[in-house]
Parts: structure tokens; C-alpha cells; sequence
């Protein structure tokens, strides 16, 4: 939720006429327009939103591949710890 807020208080200049669409796997920011006893932080938010003109598609994390590419990597730093052969013999010619 956050990350969506920062995005549209970022590209506020290029968003603000524009009709977009979020994909989200946060599927609460679709029902946080209809809810009126929220947080003073949600309700700032929501305020924010509303200036916009966009569309939210709830998208399930497992399909959601972009977003989730890096969090969802196998073994990453598999061979980060590997010794290195150290060349001890440097010519400075």
C-alpha cells in the first residue's frame, strides 16, 4: 500500500491527467475506498488516491512474476563464499 501511495505522490505530474492501472497482490487497497472508519495515515492515503484516476487488478502473488522475481529466486548467493585463487605473482611491467 505504501509503495503504491509513493509511486503516486512521485509521478504525480505524470499520472494526475492519466488514467492507469495498478497491479497489486495487496488486495485490500480495492476495498480501502469503501471503508469510512479507518486510521487517520489510511485516511490521508485514501485522499491521495482519490485524486487519481485508476484502475486496481488483483493479481495473486504466485502469478504475479515481476513483482515477486527476486523475492522468489532459488539460492542466490549459491557460490558467493567460494575460494578464489589469489595470483600472488603481479608484474608491474
Amino acid at each position: 500500500m505504501l509503495a503504491v501511495v509513493y509511486a503516486f505522490e512521485k509521478f504525480w505530474s505524470y499520472l494526475i491527467m492519466n488514467k492507469c492501472t495498478v497491479h497489486t497482490d495487496h488486495s485490500i487497497l480495492k476495498y480501502l475506498f469503501a471503508k469510512k472508519d479507518a486510521k487517520a495515515r489510511l485516511l490521508r492515503w485514501v485522499l491521495l488516491l482519490q485524486e487519481f484516476d485508476f484502475d486496481v487488478i488483483d493479481t495473486k502473488g504466485a502469478e504475479n512474476l515481476v513483482a515477486d522475481h527476486l523475492s522468489r529466486l532459488e539460492k542466490p548467493y549459491e557460490n558467493v563464499l567460494d575460494p578464489k585463487e589469489i595470483n600472488e605473482t603481479f608484474t608491474l611491467e
